[in-house]
């Protein structure tokens, strides 16, 4: 199939864009590939601090069969529900190592914070941070320089992008990421969601609203929504990082642990067959634009806007919103998954999953199939699904076929819209996006006076108040990577859904992040420049006329030219400097604000 000339047009000014910073990256991992293996370029004393923990028979295999070592990075804890399942995967893979002859290590673990339980909370404004965290600290774990390949074991929000970041600083390791899979379905999310609303009301209690978050959120596994978590997952598959098919497989099944192993049997095929295909040379530009398309055909989270600029930046790779654009323009949402419509990604897997909109993007055109990945077979493999036999040892791959709910997954040539499920807004108030999958339609314009706010809380209290009972944009401004970490602002979804479901024509506008579950309601979010770097938004004044319009791409505010440019940037009051200066964690940005880049260049505070 002919390439899309959108996307080979975008594909070329990104290599071109790129070419320096991307030349000087494989010069580097190209310098590192050529060394000595680590344990036999490393002193005695090295090599036996390496060592002495592990069995001698591995430390035999090692040093002297020269044996594949491959070093683990796990985002293993039992708190969060995605990563529990994580217990027990070293074993299984050192087991499988040790059956064809190599060895496993847990080179080192990552943190992983759960944005749903930090929501609304001051750790949420360690969030985003934390995804740099967790890029420093697989660069630690990695920097013992001992192995041969690596397997990354992680899901969610800011853990997939932190290990990919860190990863691609040991570009010339072949790695496959291994996730969990997710949870079993249980209350549905918009029954979920109608619940948050009417305690947002009054309307139920606390006791009710717990039952039905827990019945939710029941068991181990990601949530069943299609947010950051579960759009990592799809961006893994589209770039060719996963065995194929593994996303979303739940945890528990013997198929799960079978695609585990089929990981460690996948990294060492690559290292054994001397096959060049090391992380750094796998996410190329080609790959990014993979991802990129994935994302928009399947109206993934707006926070891999932010994630995977700084992805693409750790490979030397500079991509920008305007790419997403374009990109946008041309690529058709082909899934209907909550927030974008009613299934979860249980129903989205059982109607073809990730397997069938990648086949349907191939074959349009809109994603590149000559490219590099962790199977022999290149891309197309992973249009196919995992099947394991009766005894849950054997695998074997499937054609995805048609879709198996045309409610839920559609082919490219019946899409659910011609074009893709974010939106680049810009305007006088700077540039944002929108996640436009998942608003009606005549929702995707919005015009009404602005209320400003200078924290989430304040809009809280006063839709409590009942002062938002009214067409109206609300502004919130200071949250973004400079004044507070980006929080996400997901707790204001439930007040503004009450506002748009009596008939109200409301829109949030913030150099803040929404939760990959947000959607229902118009939200132009990451607008930079943020408010802290002087951007428009510390201009808007209770009262102004703002405009969000989704069709034109616009993110306007209404006020007489003149009367605007005189207009005095508001400054952050005294009181809310100092809650940025206290709390929980918040010193720890004191020594790193100056380095946070603005959204659009990815939110990083150290790369």
């Amino acid at each position: 199939m002919t390439l899309h000339p959108t996307v080979d047009a975008v594909t070329r000014r990104i290599r071109e864009r790129s070419g320096p910073t991307r030349s000087a990256y494989l010069q580097q991992i190209d310098q590192a590939a050529r060394r000595t293996r680590g344990p036999d370029r490393m002193g005695c004393a090295n090599v036996a601090h390496a060592f002495a923990g592990v069995p001698s028979d591995d430390r035999f295999r090692i040093v002297a069969e020269k044996a594949p070592n491959i070093g683990i990075v796990t985002a293993y804890n039992d708190m969060l529900s995605a990563h529990a399942p994580f217990q027990h995967y070293p074993d299984l893979i050192k087991t499988e190592a040790r059956r064809l002859g190599a060895t496993a290590q847990v080179a080192g673990g990552v943190p992983a914070m759960c944005d749903g339980v930090t929501q609304g909370t001051e750790g949420m404004e360690l969030s985003l941070f934390s995804r740099d965290v967790i890029a420093m600290a697989t660069a630690v774990a990695l920097s013992h320089d001992m192995f041969d390949a690596t397997l990354m074991l992680g899901v969610c929000d800011k853990i997939v992008p932190g290990l990919l970041i860190g990863a691609l600083q040991f570009g010339h390791l072949p790695t496959v990421f291994v996730p969990a899979g997710p949870m079993t379905s249980g209350l549905s999310n918009g029954d979920k969601a109608k619940v948050r609303e009417q305690a947002a009301q009054g309307l139920v209690g606390r006791d009710a609203l717990l039952e039905a978050e827990i019945k939710a959120y029941h068991g181990e596994g990601t949530c069943t929504f299609y947010g950051t978590a579960n759009s990592n997952q799809m961006l893994l598959e589209a770039m060719g990082l996963h065995v194929p098919g593994t996303a979303f497989v739940n945890p528990g099944q013997a198929l799960r642990a079978e695609l585990t192993r089929e990981a460690t049997r996948t990294v060492l095929d690559i290292t054994r067959a001397r096959r060049y295909a090391p992380i750094g040379q796998v996410v190329d530009e080609r790959c990014i634009v993979n991802a990129m398309v994935a994302l928009l055909a399947t109206g993934g989270s707006t926070n891999h806007l932010i994630h995977w600029v700084a992805v693409a930046r750790a490979a030397g790779i500079v991509i920008d919103w305007d790419d997403f654009s374009a990109l946008s323009d041309v690529v058709p949402l082909l899934t209907r998954v909550y927030p974008n419509g009613s299934a979860d990604v249980n129903q989205f897997q059982a109607a073809g999953g990730p397997g069938f909109v990648i086949r349907e993007l191939l074959d349009a055109g809109l994603m590149h199939e000559d490219v590099l990945t962790v199977r022999s077979a290149g891309l197309r493999e992973y249009t196919r699904i995992p099947v394991a036999a009766a005894d849950g040892t054997t695998l074997s791959w499937q054609d995805s076929g048609e879709s198996g709910d045309l409610n839920v997954v559609r082919p490219a040539s019946q899409p659910f819209s011609a074009t893709g499920g974010l939106k680049l807004l810009q305007g006088p108030l700077g540039r944002s996006v929108i996640k436009v999958s998942a608003v009606p339609e005549d929702r995707h314009v919005v015009q009404a006076p602005a209320r400003v706010f200078d924290s989430q809380e304040g809009l809280q209290t006063a839709f409590k108040a009942g002062e938002l009972d009214r067409d109206v944009v609300c502004i919130v401004r200071w949250q973004g990577p400079r004044a507070n970490g980006m929080p996400e602002l997901h707790k204001l979804t439930p007040p503004l859904a009450v506002l748009q479901g009596k008939g109200y024509k409301v829109a949030l506008v913030t150099d803040g992040r929404m939760s990959g579950a947000s959607g229902k309601v118009p939200a132009a979010i990451h607008v930079s420049p943020e408010a802290l770097a002087g951007g428009p938004l510390a201009k808007v004044q209770d009262g102004d006329i703002v405009r969000i319009d989704a069709v034109a791409g616009t993110l306007e505010v209404l006020v007489d030219a003149a009367e605007w440019a005189a207009r005095p940037l508001a400054q952050m009051s005294p009181e809310l400097q100092a809650a940025n200066a206290a709390g929980c964690g918040r010193e720890l940005f004191t020594g790193m604000r100056r380095h946070a880049l603005t959204a659009e260049e990815g939110a990083c505070t150290w790369l």
